[in-house]
């Protein structure tokens, strides 16, 4: 690549880039663009498993298409960061480099977006595995006391609860587990998923609450009424603060559960991050307060779920991660596992079968649930699977090559990763390289140390990073 090649043509090289033994563009991908570049995937809505065996296959076909969609726009993406990268090192041109270095950032963060909703609609898939047993894989276990305290707490005014676990290890169903309980209770309840949330919408702080506002509106079949509510001589965070109180908390006096799932996705956003904390603790202050204000707040329960506590610096007074209830999802226990292989009809399973299992994955509710689903659809034997699983013929292969990509496009991570699987002992590692590494799963804390989070992990993974 020659030294001074524009910037701009690095990135349209890449859009007749060879794929697969054919050409992929932007045209032949399901994907929105913006400035002509591949932008966003379109993710249909999750549509639970329903009795009529043919439309869930349907939408699992059509789930498997924006997969494939999904990973041709990924590879493409990927090869353009490569590019940019490369052309960055050897650019001897000041401002071409500088040039590069703005350009590469916007890729990346398209890369990201990318692999967050590739990873969102893998577990989709995963939901519907070819083993035949969809509903078998969501069945819910509980983790007692949690659940107890989940609803305890959220019948009380103003309440705050924090979940809080690694991706896939069961926050979202015990979200909505919280939810159904307050539904019994005749509460009005609206949830939004962050990772579902389109960049257009992450652009500024007044788009993000304005979505915020209309969907909420919309999750409790109401009108938004935005230009009644919103007045532009206000802050935006007054203006939210404003549309909640004078609207959607004054209609009725039913208390209102918002519950926000994937709130980490918001770390990326310098400019809406921490002035949503702000508006959720200034939110989660005003109840408290004894007077009509404070009367309509108290019918306000907030529901925060994310998968690390590597958040931003904020300040503790502006901070909702410091109030409220803190649940902190465990792994499945060998009791919960037992009580799982029960409830899959898979009680033959004897003591010992069960600690192999563990062994290989710990108590990792995703991979534990995956492999008892496999076992049960007879597609495996134990000792196949045992055998198999840290190879691409594995049952966990999907997994496992989506947490590789993970890795492989954040250099940092890579290093670090590699470093913990290859050790015999814990490893420290940058702060902020551990909490990712810990949202993603794949390490556990030993103090302020990191092992691999199983043994699964350990040995795909010290045979597959350079």
């Amino acid at each position: 690549m020659p030294d001074s090649q524009d910037p701009k043509q690095v990135s349209n090289d890449l859009r007749n880039t060879q794929f697969g033994g054919g050409l992929i563009n932007a045209d032949t991908v399901n994907a929105g663009r913006i400035g002509g570049d591949i932008y966003n995937i379109h993710l249909g809505q999750h549509t639970a498993a329903s009795g009529n065996s043919v439309q869930s296959q349907n939408q699992r076909q059509r789930s498997q298409q924006e997969k494939d969609s999904l990973e041709k726009a990924y590879t493409l993406q990927s090869q353009k960061v490569a590019n940019l990268r490369t052309a960055l090192v050897i650019e001897t041109d000041v401002s071409r480099k500088f040039q590069y270095e703005q350009q590469l950032q916007a890729e990346e963060g398209i890369l990201k977006e990318l692999g967050d909703k590739l990873d969102a609609i893998e577990q989709q898939l995963q939901a519907a595995d070819n083993s035949g047993v969809e509903t078998d894989t969501t069945i819910y276990i509980e983790r007692p006391p949690i659940e107890d305290k989940c609803y305890k707490a959220i019948v009380q005014p103003g309440a705050l609860i924090r979940l809080k676990a690694p991706q896939r290890m069961g926050k979202t169903l015990l979200l909505e587990k919280t939810l159904d309980y307050a539904r019994l209770q005749g509460y009005q309840t609206a949830k939004l998923d962050l990772q579902l949330a389109d960049i257009d919408i992450l652009a500024n702080l007044k788009t993000f609450l304005q979505w915020l506002c209309v969907d909420v509106a919309d999750s409790l079949e109401l009108e938004p009424q935005l230009e009644k509510h919103w007045q532009e001589v206000f802050g935006l965070n007054k203006n939210c603060t404003r549309y909640f109180q004078k609207y959607l908390l004054s209609l009725t006096d039913t208390p209102l559960i918002l519950a926000i799932d994937n709130f980490e996705r918001l770390f990326e956003y310098p400019e809406i991050f921490p002035q949503f904390c702000l508006l959720l603790r200034g939110w989660y202050e005003a109840a408290k307060q004894g007077d009509k204000i404070g009367n309509i707040w108290k019918k306000l329960r907030l529901v925060v779920v994310h998968s690390t506590e590597s958040y931003p610096s904020l300040d503790s007074n502006h901070s909702p991660f410091n109030v409220g209830l803190a649940i902190d999802l465990p792994e499945f226990n060998l009791q919960q596992v037992t009580t799982l292989t029960k409830q899959q009809d898979l009680g033959l399973l004897r003591e010992q079968d069960l600690a192999q299992l563990m062994g290989l994955v710990g108590g990792h509710p995703y991979l534990v649930q995956s492999a008892i689903a496999h076992l049960k659809s007879q597609q495996v034997t134990l000792e196949e699977l045992l055998r198999l699983a840290p190879t691409e013929q594995g049952i966990f292969s999907d997994h496992l090559r989506q947490q590789l990509w993970h890795l492989q496009h954040n250099p940092q991570l890579e290093i670090g990763y590699k470093k913990v699987v290859r050790a015999n002992a814990p490893v420290r590692l940058d702060t902020e390289v551990v909490f990712k590494l810990h949202s993603l799963g794949l390490v556990k804390l030993v103090s302020n140390d990191c092992v691999p989070g199983c043994d699964l992990y350990r040995q795909y993974f010290s045979t597959r990073l350079g």
